[in-house]
């Protein structure tokens, strides 16, 4: 069944249908979730529509399943340019590069992620430094965390019905510092090994698995970031993303709308900046002794055994640069949990294969 909605899709795209193609792909996916080239695909589809932040994903997961998938870097590098995103767009192409060495569209298209790059390195060295005033905080206008549906309508298909899962739903807000924006998503017992969150130049993507039911939340993000300095925590009742800006202005959303105009921040309007209560606060709160108190309860919390080891693996990804943590999550999923490796070199060029401690030996399931 999902061959033949492949070559349905494969029509449709030809056709010039990608509206079409992006939905029987999807279909396709839903029979086949671990097909690598159904996700390259569809984010070719995706690209052709205009949505490019959805095509970055298809593009990352084709990578996730199959890293020697040349297509899949060369798709997430175009989406990126597009996005305006020219340092993760030449990281891309330059993976594929190595896989194609011989293939002119990387030269091509690595060479004018160059020339982007010397042109905004210049544009920013003509800018005046603006000044930071006091931290603001705002409230998320949505109460729940956009959800980005995996399985798109399947209208206009004949005698085709499908019914849409449940998916969870974690509330969320986020407020401004003069250097960050930090973003809180109330997930409640949720393991680290369970979140997985990636950072573009003007892009988020979280992932959330809760009880075997992924929650995708993908945002354009307001303002360009820094991924190297951009890091999240998993906390028992939360998760904690803290997005460095690249450039010193208030969001006054997450998502970019293309019509916002950045406010400058003015770092000397005050001596001491001073943590402002929500909007709808009536009465003034202390946020200071309260990030205290709870970085202290955090800290002083006892953990053993299995808890203790996966904190110990959380603070080096924690720590670890970006090529580190792609490292310890490509080996920690391929492998099925048995290696963890901080050696991108070496786990980027090829599958991890698992490895059993001693006296046991790995088993492949049928289902």
């Amino acid at each position: 069944m999902a061959t033949d909605l492949e070559m349905r899709a494969k029509e449709a795209f030809v056709d010039d249908n990608f509206d079409l193609a992006v939905d029987l792909y999807t279909q396709a996916l839903d029979v086949d979730p671990k097909n690598a080239d159904l996700y390259a695909d569809r984010a070719q589809a995706n690209i052709k529509l205009e949505s490019f932040t959805e095509a970055v994903a298809d593009a990352n997961k084709a990578i996730e399943l199959d890293p020697s998938m040349t297509k899949a870097y060369l798709r997430k590098g175009t989406a990126c340019m597009k996005l305006e995103e020219y340092q993760t767009a030449k990281a891309a192409l330059e993976a594929g590069a190595l896989l194609a060495p011989g293939d002119s569209r990387f030269t091509k298209l690595i060479k004018e992620c160059d020339e982007r790059i010397a042109e905004e390195t210049i544009s920013l060295s003509k800018k005046v430094m603006p000044n930071a005033p006091p931290t603001t905080m705002s409230l998320s206008p949505d109460p729940t965390i956009e959800e980005v549906n995996s399985s798109r309508s399947t209208h206009g298909l004949p005698n085709q019905t499908k019914e849409t899962p449940n998916k969870p739903k974690f509330r969320h807000d986020y407020y401004n510092t003069p250097t960050e924006v930090v973003l809180t998503i109330f997930a409640k017992g949720i393991p680290a090994e369970n979140v997985t969150v990636e950072f573009g130049e003007q892009t988020l993507s979280v992932t959330i698995d809760s009880s075997g039911e992924e929650y995708h939340f993908q945002h354009r993000l307001f303002a360009k970031i820094v991924p190297a300095n951009c890091r999240y925590q998993v906390l028992s009742t939360k998760v904690e993303i803290r997005l460095s800006k690249a450039e010193t202005v208030t969001w006054t959303s997450l998502e970019y709308s293309g019509k916002a105009v950045p406010q400058k921040i003015n770092t000397f309007s005050a001596t001491k900046p001073q943590r402002p209560s929500y909007p709808s606060s009536k009465s003034k709160v202390d946020w200071d002794k309260l990030e205290a108190e709870v970085k202290k309860e955090e800290k002083d919390e006892k953990l053993d055994g299995d808890a203790a080891l996966n904190k110990f693996f959380q603070d080096i990804y924690r720590d670890a640069d970006e090529d580190t943590r792609r490292a310890m999550s490509k080996s920690f999923v391929e492998s099925n949990g048995t290696v963890l490796s901080t050696n991108w070199r070496e786990v980027g060029l090829k599958r991890v294969e698992g490895s059993a401690p001693d006296g046991m030996e790995i088993k492949k399931w049928e289902y």
